[in-house]
């Protein structure tokens, strides 16, 4: 992948899961030539508002935590890797604002699954998914990290001509890290009601099964050319696509998918992008498009 000047972001507050993210992003600043620039955002509050809880008040000691915090993500990101570029910034705002401003310039933003401020049993923080349905760059979360990869990832393809953006994020990624790219496209049969309590009629499945392998076909066609390295692999299976999404990121190292962000969504993301990121054995890449 072509260098660029433009960093991968990283968010974080301190939490396991966002110093995770800070190791992913180091990993992954490595293989695309790139800068770390690890986040922070914390109001710098003045006066007492009605919040329950009340927020630390600014000061000396607040500022030393937090560049403590700050020294302890960057020293995550430079864990294997002593020389990747890494800067920090405190921003005086809300995370979710400060975040999606500063994707307008990042070629990636990295947010772990769930800050210190969410409730338990919660899946997907508040700000992770703020992240994930607002940023303009694609967007990572990270669950968990693989402790030995697989050099496998996998991406989800619907065969809509939409899902441009997605295959070349998939394809470069796979290029970056040598490694190959399974194309999981996934559909489950139609079921047409019928009166009277009969059976309901589903059409040849064997056809259907045959159309479907012609629509990832026709979707990926002329990817091996531009990425003639990369070693594809499509798959066509009969299952709901969130399953068969979240089944395979238990075996690959990153999972792509598309997500349609917009009032019709499901809080803020496609209903099998959301199904994902909450439940995913690993990390997501969420290109939106």
């Amino acid at each position: 992948m072509e260098q660029t000047d433009k960093p991968i972001i990283v968010g974080v507050d301190g939490s396991p899961s966002s110093l995770e993210a800070a190791a992913w992003a180091g990993e992954e600043a490595v293989l695309r030539g790139a800068r770390v620039h690890i986040m922070h955002a914390a109001l710098e509050w003045m006066y007492y508002v009605p919040l329950t809880p009340q927020p630390q008040p600014w000061g000396p000691a607040k500022a030393e935590v937090v560049q403590e915090l700050l020294q302890k993500a960057a020293n995550r990101a430079r864990v294997g890797h002593p020389d990747v570029r890494v800067t920090t910034e405190v921003v005086n705002s809300g995370p979710w604002d400060a975040l999606v401003a500063a994707a307008e310039n990042a070629q990636l933003i990295v947010v772990g699954s769930r800050g210190l401020g969410g409730f338990t049993g919660l899946l997907l923080g508040s700000v992770s998914r703020h992240v994930l349905t607002r940023a303009s760059c694609p967007a990572v979360v990270v669950r968990e990290s693989r402790p030995y990869p697989t050099g496998e990832i996998v991406a989800g393809v619907t065969g809509r001509s939409d899902q441009v953006p997605v295959l070349d994020f998939a394809f470069r990624e796979a290029e970056v890290r040598g490694a190959s790219l399974r194309l999981l496209h996934a559909w489950i049969p139609p079921v047409v009601p019928t009166l009277g309590g009969a059976p309901p009629l589903v059409n040849d499945l064997d056809a259907i099964g045959r159309s479907e392998e012609i629509l990832l076909a026709e979707a990926v066609a002329g990817w091996r050319d531009k990425f003639p390295d990369v070693r594809v692999i499509e798959e066509v299976v009969r299952e709901h696509p969130a399953k068969a999404l979240i089944d395979a990121s238990a075996e690959h190292d990153l999972t792509v998918i598309g997500a349609h962000c917009g009032l019709r969504t499901v809080l803020g993301m496609g209903s099998i992008a959301h199904a994902l990121v909450h439940h995913a054995h690993g990390p997501v890449a969420v290109v939106r498009h």
